[in-house]
């Protein structure tokens, strides 16, 4: 299956949820808000979020600095 993440075409082998395609790119939740097919998916509904062909997900980290 095919998606799209942060403007680049990714082949997924098998159904996964949001949270654990996040877990397996080694992304924490704690520094990164996601943009799920054009809607901001707030935290709670990442692992009930099972991501399908087509989907579009953008994943924005923070950044900190002084």
């Amino acid at each position: 299956m095919k998606i799209l993440v942060n403007g680049e075409e990714k082949t997924l082998l098998s159904p996964l949820s949001l949270q654990k395609y996040l877990e397996e790119l080694g992304i924490s939740s704690q520094r990164v808000v996601v943009e799920y097919n054009g809607k901001i998916l707030p935290k709670e509904q990442w692992g009930n979020t099972l991501l399908s062909e087509g989907d579009t997900v953008e994943i924005v980290h923070f950044v900190g600095g002084g």
